[in-house]
């Protein structure tokens, strides 16, 4: 694979070929300087090359493949031109979410997300009103598929958007299904975190002469300062409800090897009067969305999870991240503590070590060519006793998309109903039935009680506090 090389990251986004329309847009959106894949693999992309590009999480590949995608689009046309496969429901929604974001100048766009949790037969009339842009897992589109309603013959731009993960969540079958069915004169773009075996091979069976970007560092090593604390095994779970009412971070992702464990830890730090919930697969997919809007709009402190449960998870501005057990795996440890220090933010990676766990720690040091600083847990200060309180609480209204609500609706209830301020309104997130929003903790009480005595949208509604 080629590194990428250095000038590459010069170029600026007026240097491509992008319409002033997209230009202002970008500009709009503060998308200043390209992040180092963009700036290595748009120019390759816009010229209608096959890709294979490895990059992370948080890295700006969405951007990477989506100007692509956008460019080679025509929006007169209501067919299926591009479709981007994803392994879970939460970077489906992510990346659905960006590409409205970056296709504001053109009129009109449709983008469709198809994963699970909604039912098939409101997909398929969405499909049938006519779409531009599809965006899901595999299984759900290929479901789509083989019922006849996702019809491909237009499709220009195929993006297989964190392969490894897909081939690792063992979607490999759905995969070839999905693109053995797509026009052959399309362009290919496969985005991967890791270049394992099975991505090869993918890219020998559905690319065609791809060029390869490979970015030369995995992490910034100095934006994400790692501490490792010795500890007693009986004193684990003690030591992250220390480690937090010493360090304070905002938002923090705790890492168990177990469920039974993320259960132990969240009973512990609610004990401590830390608000934390937990990620596990026993939650509905309602539960997982809800428990992920309220830790993204800062409204819970700590979210507990698993390897597994936290997949497909980009959290922006993720403060801490804490290794509560030393994993096995030295490439997990790299891309569990690679979720803080994103962008030009810094962030902090805590990992627990007990006495059977320092031969881990050893193949940690060496696959990441550097050893952390390593304290004693005595060592840190008593800890502030105060409550870790997050800013937010987390409104939840009935009533979403299905109903016509938009956030511009809410924010105009929210000012004139309650009359809050901008500053007091953090995220307001508008999903199919429900809308979660986030306010300053100190106005919560009195814009629920604002909020059921007036209307949104002229229209009373239901609202609590989650």
């Amino acid at each position: 694979m080629k590194e990428t090389d250095t000038q590459a990251a010069s170029i600026s986004f007026a240097d491509l070929p992008l319409t002033p329309a997209m230009l202002a847009n970008l500009d709009q959106l503060e998308y200043r300087s390209m992040t180092p894949i963009q700036a290595a693999s748009l120019p390759l992309a816009l010229a209608g090359h096959d890709l294979i590009a490895q990059a992370k999480t948080g890295s700006g590949k969405t951007a990477a493949f989506t100007l692509p995608l956008l460019a080679r689009l025509d929006p007169s046309r209501l067919a299926v031109q591009a479709m981007v496969l994803c392994p879970t429901r939460e970077l489906a929604d992510q990346v659905t979410q960006e590409i409205r974001r970056l296709a504001r100048c053109i009129d009109n766009l449709r983008v469709l997300t198809l994963v699970g949790g909604s039912t098939l037969r409101n997909q398929a009339n969405s499909l049938e009103n006519g779409v531009h842009v599809v965006v899901g897992t595999p299984g759900r589109i290929m479901d789509h598929m083989e019922r006849g309603y996702l019809k491909l013959d237009a499709l220009q731009t195929l993006v297989l958007d964190e392969a490894d993960r897909m081939l690792d969540m063992g979607f490999h079958d759905d995969i070839a299904y999905v693109a053995k069915r797509c026009p052959a004169q399309r362009q290919t773009l496969l985005f991967s975190a890791t270049y394992p075996e099975g991505i090869a091979q993918l890219a020998r069976q559905f690319l065609r002469q791809p060029q390869e970007v490979k970015l030369a560092e995995q992490h910034a090593a100095s934006k994400i300062r790692q501490r490792v604390y010795e500890i007693a095994n009986d004193e684990r779970l003690e030591a992250v409800a220390k480690l937090l009412k010493h360090y304070r971070p905002l938002s923090t992702l705790a890492f168990c090897n177990t469920k039974q464990q993320c259960r132990d830890l969240l009973n512990v730090l609610r004990h401590a009067g830390i608000h934390a919930l937990t990620l596990n697969g026993d939650l509905e997919q309602r539960e997982r969305d809800q428990v992920l809007i309220q830790f993204a709009n800062n409204s819970v402190s700590v979210l507990v999870a698993t390897d597994v449960a936290a997949r497909g998870l980009d959290i922006a501005d993720l403060e801490a991240v804490i290794n509560v057990d030393v994993t096995p795996d030295p490439e997990i440890h790299v891309h569990r503590i690679g979720r803080t220090g994103r962008a030009d933010r810094e962030g902090w990676a805590f990992s627990l070590c007990g006495p059977g766990d320092k031969r881990r720690l050893a193949a940690i040091a060496e696959l990441g060519g550097g050893t952390p600083e390593v304290h004693k847990l005595a060592e840190l200060p008593a800890a502030d006793e105060a409550p870790l309180v997050p800013p937010m609480v987390t409104l939840l209204m009935l009533g979403g998309r299905k109903d016509k609500i938009r956030p511009g609706d809410v924010m105009g209830a929210l000012a004139g109903e309650a009359g809050l301020s901008r500053e007091q309104v953090g995220k307001i997130t508008v999903t199919d039935q429900n809308t979660y929003i986030a306010v300053a903790r100190s106005v919560a009480r009195d814009t629920v009680r604002k909020l059921t005595a007036g209307k949104v949208k002229g229209k009373t509604v239901k609202i609590r506090a989650l």
